[in-house]
């Protein structure tokens, strides 16, 4: 039997051992993190932020070792698509937004290694929504990763298309830091 060349894989696989909990199913690659986006009613701007955030990493080619989703604090609008206005704002920057509103369960805080909200009052529902208080440092403010003074994404919902090109802007930018980080502490 001939040898096997020992590959060492790359720095940034180096990171906490994600135990299985994303086993690899008919060959799906097994994902080492996973991020999940949350603002209050999953239609605006946490359908965009994970659609940015995974368009990012398949830019990168880090599909495979990254995964993300989105959720909301609210089940109002639960199974409802992305806002229209969101999507279209979004597919003018080649970023397609797709799926359906859900609220946040006690899975999510499980499953995801980070999860980040848009704004002060998501931070603070998804805080009081943790079913254990030790999974509460896995949140933080997505803003904490944006480049400009922004404290909270701003919720576009109410407002005209210059407040979805805002959100995008943040979005964008966050999601490049958040990435950055994410290879620098796990390198």
């Amino acid at each position: 039997m001939g040898r096997r060349a020992i590959v060492k894989p790359p720095a940034f696989l180096h990171t906490k051992v994600y135990a299985l909990k994303n086993q690899a199913i008919l060959g799906t690659p097994l994902s080492l993190m996973h991020l999940l986006f949350v603002c209050w009613g999953n239609i605006c701007r946490s359908p965009a932020a994970e659609c940015t955030f995974r368009k990012l990493l398949e830019e990168k080619g880090l599909a495979n070792k990254i995964s993300c989703d989105s959720a909301g604090t609210i089940s109002s609008h639960q199974g409802n698509p992305p806002d229209a206005r969101m999507r279209q704002a979004a597919e003018s920057r080649d970023i397609p937004i797709k799926g359906s509103a859900r609220m946040i369960n006690d899975k999510d805080y499980h499953d995801a290694d980070l999860i980040l909200t848009m704004d002060n009052f998501n931070f603070s529902e998804v805080s009081n929504l943790a079913p254990d208080p030790a999974l509460k440092k896995k949140i933080r403010p997505f803003c904490d990763f944006v480049s400009s003074e922004d404290k909270e994404v701003p919720d576009p919902y109410y407002g005209g298309s210059a407040g979805f090109e805002k959100v995008l802007d943040l979005l964008e930018d966050g999601c490049v830091h958040i990435l950055n980080h994410i290879q620098k502490t796990s390198a």
